[in-house]
């Protein structure tokens, strides 16, 4: 197993306090020379630092993002498992870059999808990175600072970056979508277990980020497609549409915005495909969007590609991905069969900040207590409600789109409304994930809204609705 440098120090000095004082300064320089160069190659890549060399890093899922904590220069953030990116992303840098000590930088500009410009970030070199027992100590990243760029409110948790290539290409990454783990483990040491529902796809590279080869059958036609895997995105499948193909949106779709990339906001349409194959898997009536073209004129530099490959598909099995053998085993999970299905309200929500809120705080008092009432002398037992009040600090929750001719645009919602109660219950005893979930519920459920239009207090209500 690879000495660190603290290991060769602490074995120089056994050897210097032993009795073996023949030789023992031949032996010292030997070892520190084994040593520090073996520790020179591996800041070079990600190393995991235990005597089993594998370590397990749970998750949560939010989204179908993977969000787990990463270290870096001593200073632990939330970051996404992102397939779909070659070096770490951090974002809100001017918020972070104090605490960093980020240095040895460079400005540059990145490109990604969306219609606007490239935004500017730093290159900063030399930093150290721990995500579990795994260390590298020279890892590059990018700081972008567009404050745009921020998933923190459209997800209700901090978000600090995206990873992907660089740890994916030093490890056996396990990714267990059940039970919310992903494991690392040194590829040398790694066993693979004998699975038979397991299916092994090939894997290919293009500027180090996955693709895999499918299937989707459109309006009843099979058509072979070369799709990146993107774990960074929370949609099931985006496809480019290309008529010679046959990849094109069936007349049942509808507009909407299908999220933030690096370059900008990205719009399409969104429908579904008769059936996603993948090998012998098949997943029928899947989620797919339509990005319009002017977003993705970046992403179709690679010619061969034909789309995306993301969470709400991916989350659906669990993932052995191989880098160096470009090879990715899948196996199906309990989620496998859930059904597909899209918000029935319209409405996007994001945490805009926090709201003062005043709760009524009651105390039940008996005689005895120090506190006294006009009828203690005449009923020794009589109970008071003392009602206090408490000032406390909740999340807000801002509507920050909505679709057009939905339920929620209908009964009269605007951009901008915060909502305060959900079917008579205040928003705050909710996360975000929670309430935006209630939009995915069954046809024809009531929603009633208290929302906070500038200042005035205003009531609604609709049935969710199927948008096609």
């Amino acid at each position: 197993m690879p000495l660190n440098i603290y290991a060769t120090v602490k074995i120089c000095k056994l050897i210097y306090q032993s009795k073996l004082s023949f030789m023992k300064k031949y032996l010292c320089l030997v070892i520190m020379f084994f040593g520090l160069n073996t520790f020179g190659y591996s800041q070079n890549k990600f190393i995991i630092q235990n005597k089993n060399q594998t370590d397990k890093i749970n998750f949560k899922l939010i989204n179908n993002l993977i969000i787990f904590p990463v270290e870096i220069n001593g200073v632990t953030l939330s970051f996404i498992l992102d397939t779909g990116v070659s070096k770490p992303i951090i974002f809100n840098f001017l918020n972070v870059s104090d605490t960093l000590k980020i240095k040895d930088t460079e400005t540059i500009y990145l490109r990604g999808l969306g219609n606007g410009e490239s935004v500017k970030a730093l290159k900063s070199k030399n930093n150290i990175f721990k995500i579990g027992d795994a260390i590298k100590l020279n890892q590059d990243l990018f700081a972008v600072f567009d404050t745009n760029l921020n998933f923190a409110p459209r997800l209700g948790v901090p978000i600090h970056g995206i990873i992907g290539y660089d740890l994916f290409k030093d490890f056996i990454v396990e990714i267990n979508y059940s039970n919310r783990y992903i494991r690392l483990s040194n590829p040398d040491l790694y066993l693979y277990k004998k699975c038979k529902k397991c299916e092994t796809l090939n894997l290919e590279f293009y500027n180090n980020k996955p693709y895999v080869d499918a299937e989707v059958t459109i309006n009843k036609k099979i058509i072979p497609v070369k799709l990146l895997i993107d774990s960074g995105g929370s949609d099931s499948l985006w496809l480019f549409e290309d008529d010679s193909l046959g990849i094109k949106s069936s007349n049942k779709y509808f507009n909407d915005f299908l999220g933030h990339g690096l370059s900008g906001s990205v719009f399409g349409k969104r429908s579904k495909i008769d059936l996603f194959s993948i090998n012998k898997y098949k997943l029928y009536n899947a989620n797919v969007a339509y990005p319009d073209s002017s977003s993705i004129s970046f992403a179709r530099k690679f010619e061969g590609r034909n789309g995306s490959l993301a969470g709400n598909i991916l989350k659906r099995f669990n993932l052995i991905f191989d880098y160096q053998k470009a090879k990715v085993k899948i196996k199906k999970n309990t989620r496998f069969r859930e059904e597909f299905s899209y918000n029935k309200s319209g409405i996007e929500l994001a945490h805009d900040g926090v709201r003062i809120v005043k709760e009524i705080k009651n105390r039940v008092l008996s005689k005895g207590t120090g506190e006294q009432t006009i009828d203690d002398e005449f009923n020794s037992n009589r109970i008071v409600i003392n009602t206090q009040y408490q000032i406390s600090l909740k999340p807000a929750y801002t509507i920050v789109e909505l679709r057009e001719n939905s339920p929620a645009a209908n009964a009269g919602l605007l951009i901008g409304d915060v909502i305060l109660n959900i079917n008579n219950k205040e928003s705050y005893n909710y996360s975000l994930q929670q309430i935006t979930q209630m939009f995915y519920e069954d046809e024809g459920k009531k929603i009633r809204l208290r929302i906070d239009r500038n200042g005035v207090i205003l009531f609604f209500g609709f049935n969710l609705k199927k948008p096609f």
